[in-house]
This record gives C-alpha cells, structure tokens and sequence, in this order.
C-alpha cells in the first residue's frame, strides 16, 4: 500500500498544485489584461485563499483523525474545481474572490498537510517513506504547471486553462484517490505516557515546532513571491535572473533525494536541523562572492528537506497518536504567514538594497535553526 499511496498521491498532489497554488502565476498577467484589474489586487485574491486555507486546517486535521483522508480528499477535488470554474465563469473581481473562496478551502481539504495527515492516519510511525515518494514526485509541480499554463493560455486563453484544470482536478485526481486510498482506518493508536518531568513539554515543543515551521513557511513565500527582484537587485539581467530562480524546483528534489539517501542514518530532527541550515549557509555563501546558482541550489534543498520534515518531524516528536491533529494545527500558522509575508515585506524589498534583503533572510533563517534545538522527542513516540 505504501507505494501505491506514494504514486498515487504524488501524482495528484502535482496537478493539485499546479492547478491552484502556481496558477496565479501564470494567469494573473493575462486575466489583468482582459478585466482591467491591477494583477496586485488579483494576488490578493489568492492570499485570501491561504488566509481561509489556514483558518480551516484545523477542523480538517481533526476530521481526518476521526475518519480518515479518502473521503476529504475527493471532497477536495470537486471544491476546487468548482472555485476554478467560478473564476473562469464570471470574469469580474467579485467572481474572482468567490472562486479563490471556495479554492480556498479546497487547498485545505486537499493538498500537502490533508495529503500528509491521510498518510500518517493509514500508515502510523511507517509513514516517513510514503511522504517522501509524494514529495519526491509533487516537487516538481512548478515545473510541471507553469509551462503547462503557459502553453494553455497562449493556446486557448485564460479562461479555457481554467476550465482545463478544474477538469484536471475532477477526472483525475478524483478517481485516482477514490482507487487508492483505502476507507477503512486503522484503530487509534495508543496516547504516549505523559511525561514525568511536569507538565507542558508536549505543548512546549508543539509551539516551537509551530514556529520553525511557520518562519520558514515566511520566508519562502516571500523568496518565491520576490525572487527575480532581488536577482535583479544583486546585479543579474531579467533572463539572468529567472535562468538562475528555475533552479529551485530541481534542487528541491535534489534535496529530497538526498534526504532519501540519508534516511538510514539521519533521524527527522537531524535531517531538519540540516535542511534548516542550508539557508543560512546559501546566504553567507553569497555575501561571499559565490554566484547565485549555488544560493538558489542551497536555498531549494532546504526547501525541498523540509518539506518532508513538515509531515515527518511531528509524527517523530509525538508518536502516531493525534497526528493528523497536530498537522491541522500546525498549518494555521503556517498558511497566515505565506499569505500574509509577501506583501508586508513587499516594501522593504523596493526600499532596500537587495543585499540587505538576503541578509534578513539569513538572519531569520537562523533563527529558526534556533528554534529546532531545544525540540526532543517525547516518551513513547
């Protein structure tokens, strides 16, 4: 079962994501064009979506506890074809925001931690390898759904593309969940023994998890929302500049590959302690002269480690019990920082120079580095 799951919902979870979160990308420009509406506030309808994403990931994490991903992530297919077919019917700012509504809150039902949370409820403590066959597989999303979106406006325009994906999401993905995750659920395991040092270790390391997490989870959404402006910003051209930001799909599953490689002798917390670091270590490297590619190959096998690290580490830490729980919780924050961090630090990044940006990237990855220290695994996990 684990590599079916693993090639089933990897497959999914990169239309998934190709459909939705890289969309925006591709279609913003062309959609701006044809209603008048100034791409910014079309993103904004997108942060919208990851506001809503977070606020419901919770209860989505609670219901997979209680009664397993099969039918949330079906669920999740038609959701977010429905919000595509809304933005694609009604070309307007208030269908925008409706379909990107609804979007939303299929991205909560449906992608990285509804997909992880549905693993762990199948697969207990024996998840860690089927997370990493999905990931390995979704990381290339970006490189798969940008060119496909390119492709598929200038062939049938923007609203044809949209109608495309919410096919995608209903023909494919739908079926393919339906066909291979199992509905019956394994018993609850056991709670772990409390611990005999007092109480509020758990809870403890839960908010520091939280918090590495939902730093990184910043960062990377303003790297990604901002990175030709600051290619540009240290000095590359505009070809220069995305030659060198296409680099960070393939080294996020470089790093994948490596943690992969790794697994035997690299714990979850180990591995996340080197995944965390290779950010700051990219950041020195480049104030020191290297050239750019070797930053953004650094900065993507971070990205790419600890993406694994997001659906590994808290089943390490805490055991199998209240685990699709914890990853509900643990997206909240999460999914509140990327929607909000690109545009709150948007004008710091035209303020100052580039290198400056680069050295609070550093900084900040650092202190995220700090905050995986203190974690250790709890009794029973």
């Amino acid at each position: 079962m684990s590599r079916r799951l693993s090639l089933v919902l990897g497959c999914t979870q990169t239309l998934a994501w190709a459909t939705t979160f890289y969309m925006p990308t591709v279609l913003a420009a062309p959609v701006a064009r044809e209603t008048g509406i100034s791409t910014t506030t079309l993103l904004g309808g997108f942060s919208w979506s990851l506001l809503l994403a977070g606020l419901a990931s919770p209860s989505v994490g609670r219901w997979i506890e209680h009664h397993g991903g099969r039918n949330v992530l079906m669920l999740s297919s038609l959701v977010l074809a429905l919000g595509l077919v809304v933005m694609a019917v009604f070309p307007s700012l208030p269908g925008w925001y409706v379909g990107w509504t609804i979007a939303g809150v299929g991205m909560a039902l449906g992608l990285y931690d509804a997909a992880f949370a549905t693993i762990g409820r199948l697969l207990g403590t024996e998840s860690r390898p089927t997370i990493v066959g999905v990931t390995l597989i979704a990381g290339l999303a970006s490189t798969l759904g940008w060119p496909m979106g390119v492709a598929l406006v200038d062939y049938c325009g923007w609203r044809s593309t949209l109608f495309i994906y919410a096919a995608i999401n209903v023909l494919i993905n739908l079926p393919a969940v339906w066909i291979a995750v199992p509905s019956e659920i394994p018993p609850h395991p056991p709670p772990p023994p409390a611990p005999t040092g007092g109480a509020g270790g758990i809870g403890w390391t839960l908010i520091m998890l939280s918090v590495f997490f939902s730093v990184r989870a910043a960062l990377s959404a303003v790297f990604t929302v901002h990175v030709l402006a600051l290619f540009q910003g240290i000095g590359l051209s505009a070809v220069a500049a995305v030659s060198v930001a296409s680099l960070m799909g393939p080294s996020q599953v470089f790093g994948r590959i490596l943690e992969w490689g790794f697994k035997r002798w690299l714990d979850p917390l180990a591995a996340s302690h080197v995944g965390a670091l290779l950010l700051p270590v990219g950041v020195l490297t480049l104030l020191l002269g290297a050239p750019a590619p070797m930053f953004i190959v650094l900065y993507g096998m971070s990205n790419g480690i600890l993406t694994i690290s997001r659906g590994v580490l808290p089943m390490y830490l805490f055991g199998a019990h209240g685990y699709a729980t914890r990853l509900g919780l643990l997206a909240l924050p999460q999914l509140l920082c990327q929607a909000l961090a690109p545009t709150l630090v948007a004008p710091l990044v035209i303020g100052w120079p580039a290198r400056d940006i680069f050295i609070a990237l550093g900084a900040a990855g650092i202190l995220a580095v700090l905050c995986l220290l203190p974690l250790r695994r709890g009794p029973g996990a």
